[in-house]
């Protein structure tokens, strides 16, 4: 898949409206610090699209990216962070819940977990919380350049065990540092976009 076009279209907050889009969308979900704001620049090969922080958190809406004019990139806010408050906690998830739950469009939703690490109980409930509403989460594991070449079945293997994955679900290793597994992402995106059974 070649990127043409991308652009912030929509941009949703706790009492937003959802917008009624026509065309397919991939979500992204994912904690605080993991790097989705750099997973999908590196995608879309811009620098600064969606909008990357050393505050983990600052992803407080639902942000719309069209792309090629034809279906959307959905970035779903950041959950985990632990600087921010309970209500605050709370208030993002039901934004993502309701999102999940009413979205007639998704098609997808990637989660990312950093690969250096076992899955937290929040990815865990996460990861659940996809599967409760109809989707089976493609996983895509951040932070590949952090780790040994040797490492990385291990890892990968600690990741399906800790969230109790199928053998067939999906997973993409991912590195926004050398962009490795960026094509593979892309290539899979391209056939759920033509796919005429979304989910």
């Amino acid at each position: 898949m070649v990127i043409k076009d991308a652009k912030l279209e929509t941009v949703c907050g706790v009492t937003s409206k959802l917008p009624q889009n026509e065309g397919v969308e991939i979500a992204f979900a994912g904690k605080s610090n993991v790097g989705k704001s750099s997973l999908i620049n590196g995608l879309l090969n811009r620098k600064s699209l969606a909008r990357t922080s050393s505050q983990p958190g600052k992803t407080q809406t639902i942000n719309f990216y069209k792309i090629n004019g034809e279906f959307y990139f959905v970035d779903l806010p950041g959950y985990g962070y632990a600087k921010v408050s309970v209500a605050e906690r709370n208030k993002w998830g039901g934004m993502i819940e309701n999102y999940l739950h009413t979205s007639k469009k998704l098609a997808r939703v990637f989660l990312l977990i950093d690969i250096r690490h076992e899955p937290s109980a929040n990815d865990k409930m996460m990861y659940d919380w996809i599967l409760h509403h109809g989707f089976t989460p493609v996983i895509i594991a951040t932070k590949l350049d952090k780790i040994k070449r040797s490492q990385v079945q291990k890892n990968l293997k600690v990741i399906r065990t800790t969230l109790e994955m199928a053998q067939e679900d999906l997973i993409f290793p991912y590195s926004a540092l050398s962009k490795q597994g960026r094509e593979e992402i892309l290539d899979y995106i391209e056939t759920v976009t033509c796919s005429t059974s979304p989910r």
